[in-house]
């Protein structure tokens, strides 16, 4: 065998290995991936704590609703099949919301079942007690497989195993050369690295798939800015607010209703209710730095801003005030349209499926990428409110025939966005 073909199997054995062990991480990253798939399916419409009532049920103990483990994996994926096919606990579970479960048929049985297990850990508090239990729970919740530290493992273990491949290789290159020495055979002289052509070649076909996989992964991600969470002129909790008081998100962004853009609502607005409520008297504030905020000082900025003087509200001119200067977290391209009226008001779609379980947040946060293709799988996934007969659902759809026989004759048993045009190009881009 010559020195070319010997170095090539070994190449190939370094790659086939090193797929392998990228092919496990993969499986391990999917199995463990239990918060980062209830955040991406389900948090939208269901409490993060497990236990509080919103679009969604509460879903702690869900598990130990079903008799059969198998139901409820088909409900997850597809509710409206099960409901459909008359099983008697998807009929009644239905029962429990006006609005209709989202279906997930992509989902495979390790993803629910690890959707599962974090809704049980998170519920019942383990998750919570691992955080707050120091080294021995952080030590705990690694050995359970904290999903965070997988994928750093098994790149550590690969770059290890990388190493003691190509270790091995010049080992047994190294011998094979006494070996032959011994036995007085001639053996070529080594070409030297920098001179070597099928290193050079393999060096650069390397860096040319590493770099570009980087290059293209970075250039994906420009401009997106999820967690974008900048520091705002005022301190205002949407926890406290719409969480605690329970104040309609439509009352300060009624333009979500009837037009584009949700809008950012007056000061006279916030002085509608801050008039009055001139001393903060709630929960304890804290920024996400963990520094106490004080509530009252917080509501003393509005009043700079509203040119509002408490100790004498009846001279108050409202004329005077002037706009606070929030700092706007949710930004699209300028070539992107995008109509909160379309999708709040028409698709029924809740404020928390683009941006997370705001009455939860104290400082806002953006929750999602917001990129073409999150809002290509929402299009894909969400059916949209069809009439099935002439006093149900939007009227708008009864134009679309086809769809209406198909679902007749049982070829669809719903119709998504997806299908009345949600994919076409000029319906985000002008």
């Amino acid at each position: 065998m010559t020195i070319s073909k010997y170095i090539i199997n070994r190449f190939f054995l370094i790659i086939l290995t090193l797929f392998t062990l990228s092919w496990f991480n993969t499986i391990a990253a999917q199995d463990a991936d239990g918060k980062q798939l209830f955040i991406s399916k389900c948090q939208s419409c269901h409490s993060g704590d497990m236990k509080t009532d919103m679009t969604g049920p509460p879903l702690f103990g869900v598990e130990g609703q079903w008799e059969d483990k198998a139901k409820l994996h088909e409900w997850i994926r597809n509710n409206q099949k099960l409901i459909a096919s008359g099983y008697p606990q998807a009929v009644e579970v239905s029962k429990l919301k006006p609005t209709a479960m989202q279906t997930f048929p992509d989902l495979t049985d390790p993803q629910i079942d690890a959707i599962l297990k974090y809704i049980d850990e998170k519920g019942s508090g383990k998750l919570d007690a691992a955080k707050g239990g120091g080294a021995g729970a952080a030590g705990a919740a690694a050995t359970a497989g904290d999903s965070s530290q997988h994928p750093l493992l098994y790149g550590i273990i690969t770059l290890i195993l990388a190493l003691a491949a190509l270790i091995l290789i010049f080992i047994n290159k190294n011998l094979k050369k006494i070996s032959d020495d011994t036995e007085g055979k001639k053996t070529p002289e080594a070409v030297p690295f920098f001179q070597n052509k099928i290193y050079l070649a393999t060096a650069a076909i390397l860096l040319f798939l590493v770099g570009g996989y980087f290059t293209t992964k970075a250039m994906i991600n420009l401009n997106r800015q999820k967690d974008y969470e900048p520091r705002q002129p005022i301190f205002y909790s949407h926890k406290v607010h719409a969480g605690i008081n329970q104040i309609n998100c439509l009352y300060c962004h009624g333009n979500a209703w009837e037009s584009k853009t949700a809008a950012i609502p007056s000061v006279n607005v916030c002085m509608n209710c801050h008039k009055t409520i001139q001393k903060y008297n709630g929960p304890e504030l804290k920024d996400k730095n963990g520094n106490p905020i004080d509530g009252t000082a917080e509501i003393a900025k509005l009043y700079q801003y509203a040119g509002f003087d408490p100790q004498n509200p009846d001279a108050w001119d409202a004329n005077k005030a002037k706009p606070i200067d929030w700092v706007k977290i949710h930004n699209l391209p300028d070539h992107v349209y995008f109509n909160h009226s379309q999708h709040v008001r028409v698709g029924n779609v809740q404020c928390q499926t683009c941006h997370g379980e705001i009455t939860g947040m104290d400082e806002v946060h953006q929750f999602a990428e917001l990129s073409m293709g999150w809002c290509i799988n929402c299009h894909r996934q969400t059916k949209v409110n069809f009439n099935v007969d002439s006093t149900s659902g939007n009227q708008f759809y009864s134009i679309y025939e086809k769809f209406h026989n198909d679902i007749k004759s049982g070829k669809m048993d719903s119709v998504t966005v997806k299908d009345i045009g949600g994919l076409e190009c000029q319906k985000c881009h002008y």
